[in-house]
């Protein structure tokens, strides 16, 4: 797994995305796997919960979005001012083997940072680009792209 080689631990994922300030133009990265979720894809059997599930099966501790967002950084190898959290959004997923949470992080740069992930293989996208993805992934992008625009 992608997340255990490079010593991720977290029982939470990251939809990474970069707006454009003057025209608002968002472009969500996808990355090798093909999938927006970082830093492995959802498995194949994942659901999204809802408010309702949300609440009820929340017994746990979570992280802070910035916490997540920073041990990214640092298990990638990229620098801690490269993403920052979006401490509003907060989605939770099950899993075959437990619940994921997902939060969103936006890339602090003026442009998307393409050279950067095109050696790793990821490509910057329009959201009109990502369908016929995997349903879970489909519905967490529906909800990030609402939630960027506010």
């Amino acid at each position: 797994m992608i997340s255990e080689q490079h010593g991720w631990t977290h029982e939470a994922r990251l939809i990474l995305y970069h707006s454009q300030s003057t025209s608002a133009r968002t472009l969500f990265l996808r990355h090798e796997s093909g999938s927006v979720i970082a830093p492995e894809p959802l498995p194949f059997l994942s659901t999204v919960l809802d408010g309702v599930e949300f609440i009820v099966g929340n017994t746990g501790v979570l992280l802070h979005p910035a916490t997540v967002v920073r041990d990214y950084c640092v298990a990638f190898g990229f620098p801690p001012s490269l993403l920052l959290a979006e401490g509003e959004f907060h989605e939770r997923v099950d899993t075959p083997q437990c619940t994921l949470n997902i939060y969103l992080a936006r890339f602090t740069s003026i442009d998307p940072p393409r050279a950067l992930f095109a050696d790793r293989g990821g490509k910057f996208c329009a959201i009109t680009e990502l369908r016929g993805g995997h349903p879970a992934e489909m519905a967490l992008i529906q909800r990030a792209y609402q939630a960027i625009m506010g």
